[in-house]
């Protein structure tokens, strides 16, 4: 056995075997991912890592598998499933996917099926069951991916410690006790709607304050214009962004001149780019307009913008924000007997979801010194919204 202390949860057990999946390589690179990427920009204490999250995920599914009472081997395979289920995440985690065409759960299944670990897990389980339950499949993937997950229950626990965010604070105890199977279905009991409620509202604060915080957006679209150019020029190998840690993309950048190697420089020494348009989401009629823009008409109004105000194109970004997904509105909830989604039974929920687009906005950035050119622009003009 191996106690590992984590600053969130504190002394974490493993037994030899998740140790031995635990010391390959794949799972080793996690520690050079952070886990909010450059969020260290805006909140100089998240440093954490990838690793330091799968093992707290670990942690909460095996509380998990033991209040549902699961057999000895299922309750093993939930825990190094939650081991792996961020493996194939590229460098500096959620920022890169949005360069490249795949997931990191699709990646992560690629990395297991081709690495060591696939040739690990088969010494104690079936590769595919492991693969079903990490893309989220049957009840035991909803345990790992789902709408209450205990990937959710960690990231949010430990992005508020490390950003020193009280927003994130959640109960997990309470969303543990109260979770059930049910005929294949895992369900949140009645008793634990308020703590579900609650981290939903953790999520829709967190989101503003830090995954969508205006300055972490901005230092976001400058790493994946910067990444999107190494991938153009094939320094870097898309098919395989998995085996990638933070400081290798890093380094490509900064050996590259032009562009790629001036945005390196600027998140380097924190030189940034300024927001010089916002248009909110909950000013126009139809939200949901914004994410049907289309790749081609965002790049057009850059080069339009970059056009009229003497700039590089690739110095011009629009931003769309990320969608304001809440899944957990649709946890099935036992109540007397009957299942229905959390959102059919809760006022607050119904309100969040109404309410999910007040900090959403689509934004332009640009480097400081075209901001006053800029500021004679009316850049709804150059946006070509869908009806």
């Amino acid at each position: 056995m191996k106690f590992i202390r984590d600053s969130v949860h504190g002394n974490l057990q493993l037994d030899d075997f998740e140790v031995k999946l635990t010391d390959t390589p794949e799972i080793q690179r996690l520690r050079r991912i952070k886990q909010l990427g450059f969020t260290y920009l805006v909140y100089p204490g998240a440093n954490h890592t990838r690793f330091e999250h799968s093992i707290g995920t670990m942690y909460l599914a095996s509380r998990l598998a033991l209040n549902l009472q699961l057999d000895e081997d299922t309750h093993s395979l939930i825990r190094c499933c939650a081991i792996l289920h961020d493996a194939g995440h590229g460098p500096f985690s959620h920022v890169s996917e949005g360069s490249i065409e795949s997931s990191h759960e699709e990646l992560t299944s690629k990395l297991i099926k081709e690495s060591q670990l696939g040739d690990i897990l088969s010494e104690k389980f079936s590769v595919n069951e492991v693969l079903k339950v990490i893309s989220g499949e049957g009840p035991l993937g909803h345990m790992i991916s789902g709408e209450l997950d205990v990937d959710r229950m960690d990231y949010l626990l430990r992005d508020s410690y490390f950003t020193g965010v009280a927003y994130g604070v959640i109960d997990v105890e309470r969303l543990i006790y109260n979770m059930k199977l049910e005929n294949e279905l895992l369900l949140l009991d009645g008793k634990g709607v308020q703590a579900a409620e609650s981290m939903l509202l953790a999520r829709y604060f967190m989101y503003p304050s830090v995954y969508q915080h205006h300055t972490t957006r901005i230092v976001n679209s400058m790493f994946r214009r910067c990444l999107g150019k190494l991938l153009e020029k094939q320094l870097i190998n898309e098919h395989e962004i998995y085996r990638y840690d933070d400081i290798d993309i890093i380094s490509s950048a900064r050996a590259v001149n032009g562009f790629i190697g001036d945005i390196m420089r600027r998140l380097d020494n924190r030189q940034l780019f300024k927001r010089v348009y916002s248009l909110k989401l909950n000013d126009i009629p139809n939200p949901e307009d914004i994410f049907k823009m289309s790749i081609t008409s965002i790049k057009k109004a850059e080069n339009d913008i970059a056009l009229d105000i003497g700039a590089g194109e690739e110095y011009i970004m629009v931003d769309i924000p990320e969608y304001p997904s809440f899944h957990e509105m649709t946890t099935p909830v036992s109540v007397n007997g009957d299942i229905v989604p959390l959102g059919d039974i809760s006022n607050l929920v119904r309100a969040l979801k109404d309410a999910r687009f007040n900090h959403a906005d689509l934004c332009i950035y640009l480097p400081e010194k075209y901001s006053e050119k800029a500021s004679e622009l009316n850049f709804i003009d150059y946006l070509d919204i869908p009806d």
